[in-house]
């Protein structure tokens, strides 16, 4: 839009969302990993284990839970005491930016941030780590390497999406403060607020044929025009 200022309310409401979004992600993508563990290591019974039902909590799961994460911060956050420069170093109202606004106390918000960040970064990468350590040691079992091969099929979309959304997030969120400059806030915020969402449908749907021969020949045309 090219505006460059926005209300307290505004930074309030994109602090919650963008937070609560986040919040989601991790947990999504930690049960996701346990879909991948029922699909390959039982998958006779992936139909019981992963009905519509539990799909549906697993959701309601993962908003809920991003969302109550973001409300208490957002929360705590707000009613903090600004004072002198109002000036966001950052493209939107992200806590590490808001945070060097505030001329008071902030240990109630240190603490804050530290409780979920183990609760929706650390628990949900231990939870992701030991699903597929149930399932490598179920693929080592396998003797079909036909078998071996479409259960890394599986789990390499997860995976890659898994690696670029933790890898981006821990980058921002849990080097020491006395390490983080500006910018490298920025470009660790691209890369997980922008970069990895828009790289998700990609890199899920070209585990499908069709979709993969239709982009290998968009690829050969523009190559050979």
């Amino acid at each position: 839009s090219g505006k460059k200022s926005i209300s307290f309310v505004g930074c309030a409401t994109q602090h919650f969302m963008y937070l609560s979004l986040g919040g989601a992600e991790c947990v999504l993508l930690a049960l996701m990993s346990y879909d991948r563990y029922v699909a390959i290591c039982h998958p006779l019974h992936y139909t019981v284990l992963m009905s519509r039902k539990v799909g549906v909590m697993m959701a309601v799961i993962s908003w809920l839970s991003g969302s109550a994460n973001s409300l208490i911060h957002t929360s705590v956050l707000m009613n903090l005491l600004f004072c002198g420069s109002r000036i966001i170093h950052h493209f939107y109202c992200e806590f590490p930016a808001v945070l060097k606004l505030v001329c008071g106390n902030i240990t109630v918000y240190e603490n804050t941030a530290y409780i979920s960040t183990v609760i929706l970064l650390l628990l949900p990468i231990i939870f992701v780590s030991t699903s597929y350590g149930f399932i490598l040691h179920s693929v080592m079992h396998m003797r079909s390497v036909g078998s071996k091969r479409n259960a890394f099929a599986t789990c390499s979309s997860h995976l890659t999406v898994v690696s670029l959304f933790f890898g981006a997030c821990m980058f921002s969120y849990m080097r020491p403060r006395s390490q983080r400059t500006p910018f490298q806030d920025k470009v660790g915020s691209v890369f997980y607020s922008i970069i990895t969402p828009t790289l998700n449908p990609l890199i899920y749907t070209l585990r499908n044929k069709d979709v993969a021969r239709a982009l290998k020949k968009v690829l050969r045309r523009d190559l050979f025009t």
